[in-house]
């Protein structure tokens, strides 16, 4: 009788599960993977982070998750593959994934004025007077609304909104890239379409229905004690030291933050992208539908040069790799993900089928998208991937 639940049990796991190497002769080569945790120990001995979560999935399956060095140096305490990371602007493809939720269900539609919403935008100005058409949600979404200015909430959502349409526009809208805090605004419309707070519309319509269960604006006792510290270089840079940041915060009266609130682990990650790489389900759950997909994960600023590494362009709520370089050299075009402020990174191949988290905590060390850490992980994980080919 236990045997027949076990196999019950595996049968309804959903589609990314860690399994064996010798299941299926087409996934990666499991001596080329373990390069990536002694790569990632190499990071830590250097003192470029405290600690590191990798995680590879390949055609549907975890095929590598690794944890090396510390969550918490004072504490010792050691980095877990559940250890819990503020992710930063990774909760912006989260945000963008339930407005194009609401665009399935026809209730609003990424060429509409944002001021169609949120009546105070209809007098956003830029300093030479009014913009040439009005602002819409699509120009949030892809970051070229002329919309400037910290991403840090002032109070509630939308208190925090309202302030934003006083801000002076840097340019027309449309004719420029400049990272803003558009979706914190498209988190703003999300409450009012749906009529439910903007966190809740995400957990019910995402991470519920994902099993994304260590994915949170609020984390509870038990997540806390999960959590990574942040770290930032010392002054002669020989050693870390800890770096208190407004986005890790877990103060009374904290509210979402659509640009970058979120807490999350490596593996809740993953099957957010799993997700988004097929098409917009999960087993037999429909999300969000293939059309939306394909807007979101598909350059939508034309020839501009947008994101943080070269070669890239952006999509509805997703930076999208149009000509692979430096950095982003290994990846196949068409690749599509997001970091955040403290290095994270999580990023989707098409061509390969196949998904990069990498999961650190650390400031002050340049740019995330372009980091060592970053490329390093990407590169082994790659050449395991094609090694079987």
């Amino acid at each position: 009788m236990q045997r027949i639940l076990f196999i019950l049990v595996l049968l309804t796991i959903p589609t990314l599960t860690v399994i064996s190497q010798a299941a299926d002769p087409k996934l990666p080569n499991t001596a080329a993977l373990k390069k990536i945790g002694q790569q990632m120990h190499a990071f830590v001995e250097g003192q470029q982070v405290s600690g590191v979560v990798t995680l590879v999935a390949h055609q549907g399956k975890v095929v590598h998750l690794k944890a090396v060095g510390l969550a918490d140096m004072a504490q010792q305490r050691p980095m877990q593959t559940d250890s819990l990371f503020c992710i930063a602007s990774m909760t912006k493809p989260m945000t963008a994934t339930a407005v194009m939720i609401l665009c399935d269900e026809g209730k609003l539609s990424v060429d509409d004025p944002v001021s169609k919403y949120l009546p105070d935008f209809a007098d956003i100005e830029l300093r030479s007077g009014p913009p040439a058409r009005p602002l819409t949600i699509g120009d949030l979404m892809t970051h070229t609304s002329g919309v400037s200015g910290n991403q840090r909430n002032q109070g509630t959502l939308e208190a925090t909104v309202q302030q934003f349409s006083k801000r002076t526009l840097k340019f027309q809208p449309g004719t420029q890239w400049a990272y803003s805090p558009g979706l914190s605004i498209c988190g703003r419309i999300i409450e009012i379409v749906s009529g439910q707070p903007y966190e809740k519309f995400l957990q019910q319509r995402i991470f519920d229905p994902l099993q994304m269960t260590d994915t949170t604006f609020s984390p509870n006792a038990e997540q806390q004690t999960r959590i990574v510290t942040l770290y930032k270089p010392s002054k002669n840079k020989s050693a870390l030291v800890t770096e208190p940041n407004w986005w890790c915060n877990l103060k009374a009266g904290r509210s979402p933050n659509p640009s970058g609130g979120l807490f999350s682990t490596a593996k809740d990650v993953a099957r957010f992208y799993q997700m988004v790489l097929d098409g917009g389900r999960y087993g037999d759950v429909r999300i969000v539908s293939e059309k939306s997909v394909r807007e979101m994960t598909t350059v939508q600023t034309g020839e501009l040069e947008a994101g943080f590494t070269p070669g890239c362009g952006w999509g509805y709520g997703w930076g999208v790799v149009r000509t692979p370089q430096g950095v982003t050299r290994m990846l196949s075009p068409g690749t599509f993900g997001h970091g955040g402020a403290f290095g994270t990174q999580g990023w989707a191949d098409p061509a390969r089928q196949t998904i990069y988290v990498l999961m650190i905590q650390r400031t002050g060390f340049g740019n995330g998208d372009a980091s060592d850490i970053r490329a390093g992980f990407q590169d082994l994980a790659v050449k395991a991937v094609d090694g079987n080919k």
